[in-house]
Order: C-alpha cells, then structure tokens, then sequence
C-alpha cells in the first residue's frame, strides 16, 4: 500500500466529489469555482493514477465533455483517500 500525496487542488477536487456517489463534472465546476480548463487538469491527473474513474470509461476528459461526464472515487482508495484528506 502506498501513501497518498495530494495537492489543495487536488483534494478540493476530490472532496467535491465525495466517497458516496458519482458526480457529474457541472456539478464539480459549480461547488469547486475552479477554471474549467485546471479542473481538467486535475481530474485528469487523477485519473492516469488509477483514483477516479469515469462513466463513461475514459482514459482522458476534455474540457468539452467534463460537464457531461460522471466521475467517481475508485473504491480501491476510498479508505486511504479519506484518510489523506484529514491533514487538508
């Protein structure tokens, strides 16, 4: 197991999200008031490190189909990502 290391961005990201449900990338943009175009970075970031997953499955968002698309804690992390988001 691996200690996970996040920056501000990322765990504002990821508390957005939340551990329950899915949520879509609108909704990310609205509770984050992030830039469309760092949010995409973000998520993006995440997602090649295997902690998000999309639906439908992507291995790369772009900032025109993020609104539309759900993105979800991989529950392989939840446990160790919760943990991380403590310290922030």
């Amino acid at each position: 197991m691996r200690k996970i290391k996040l920056t501000g961005r990322e765990a504002n990201v990821i508390r957005a999200i939340g551990f329950a449900e899915s949520k879509l990338g609108s909704e990310i943009l609205e509770q984050t008031r992030m830039d469309p175009e760092d949010i995409t970075d973000v998520l993006n970031g995440l997602i090649s490190v295997g902690l998000l997953e999309t639906a439908p499955f992507l291995e790369e968002v772009g900032t025109a189909e993020m609104p539309a698309t759900a993105f979800e804690i991989n529950p392989a992390y939840v446990h160790e990502l919760k943990g991380t988001l403590v310290r922030y």
